[in-house]
C-alpha cells in the first residue's frame, strides 16, 4: 500500500530528478521493540523508489550490528546516506524523516549526490579548519516547520568535514534522550553533549559554537 498520494509522489520525484550522482540510503531497523521501524521502512522505501539513482538498503540493527557499528549507528530506526562509493559523511536520521523533515531528508540526498547550496569560500575554509571530533544532535518534531533547516545546516557541516558528525533525532522516537538533554522545544541543537543552541539559527552561529570548544 502506498504511503504517499500521487500528487506528493510526483512532486518528490521531480525534486529527486535534480540528483547528480547515485547515492545509497541505508535503513537500520528491527522487528521487536521498535514501534516506529515498520512505518519508517515503508516511508523511506517509497521515497527511495522514486529515483533510480537511489540504492535502498535495508539492514537489521541486530543482525547487521557490525555494519551499524562501522557507521556509528547506535539506535534505530536509523537512516544513513552514503555516496555511490559507500563513503559515510556522518549524516544520520534517527526516527522517521517524515512530516516537515522530509525536506531535510531530500536535501541531504541531493547534497550527497553532488547537488549542493553554494557556500562562500571563507565559510567552507572555516568548516574544513575544524580539527576536533564534533558530534551534533539536532532534536526535532516532524510537525515543526523550522526544524528541517536546522538539520540541513548541521548536516552540511558534517558533509564538509569528516570530523563532524550530525544526527537528526525525532523526539517522540527517543524520549529517554529527550529527557537526558531536557528538550522542551525544538529545534534544539546539542554539540558534544554539552553546548546547546535553541532555534533555527544561521549556520555561522553553529560553526562559531564549534570553534569555541
Amino acid at each position: 500500500m502506498a504511503v504517499l498520494d500521487d500528487k506528493t509522489r510526483s512532486q518528490l520525484k521531480s525534486v529527486l530528478g535534480n540528483m547528480v550522482n547515485p547515492v545509497k540510503v541505508v535503513l537500520f531497523t528491527q522487528e521487536f521493540e521498535c514501534p516506529l521501524c515498520k512505518d519508517t521502512k515503508e516511508f523511506v522505501e517509497e521515497i527511495c523508489s522514486l529515483s533510480d539513482k537511489i540504492d535502498f538498503q535495508l539492514k537489521g540493527f541486530v543482525d547487521d550490528s557490525a555494519y551499524a557499528e562501522k557507521l556509528g549507528v547506535d539506535k534505530n530506526p536509523a537512516v544513513v546516506i552514503l555516496d555511490n562509493d559507500g563513503k559515510d559523511y556522518g549524516i544520520k536520521f534517527y526516527g522517521p524523516p517524515g512530516g516537515y523533515e522530509i525536506n531535510s531528508f531530500l536535501k541531504s540526498i541531493l547534497e550527497v549526490s553532488g547537488k549542493r547550496e553554494e557556500f562562500s569560500q571563507d565559510l567552507i575554509k572555516r568548516i574544513k579548519a575544524v580539527d576536533k571530533d564534533i558530534h551534533i544532535q539536532v532534536f526535532v518534531s516532524t510537525s515543526c516547520p523550522h526544524c528541517p533547516e536546522a538539520v540541513s545546516k548541521s548536516h552540511r557541516l558534517a558533509f564538509e568535514n569528516d570530523r563532524i558528525k550530525t544526527d537528526m533525532i525525532e523526539g517522540s522516537a527517543f524520549p529517554h534522550i529527550v529527557n537526558k538533554f531536557n528538550v522542551t522545544s525544538v529545534p534544539k541543537i546539542v554539540i558534544n553533549n554539552n553546548t546547546e543552541i535553541l532555534g533555527n539559527v544561521p549556520v555561522e552561529d553553529i560553526l562559531k559554537a564549534i570553534e569555541s570548544l
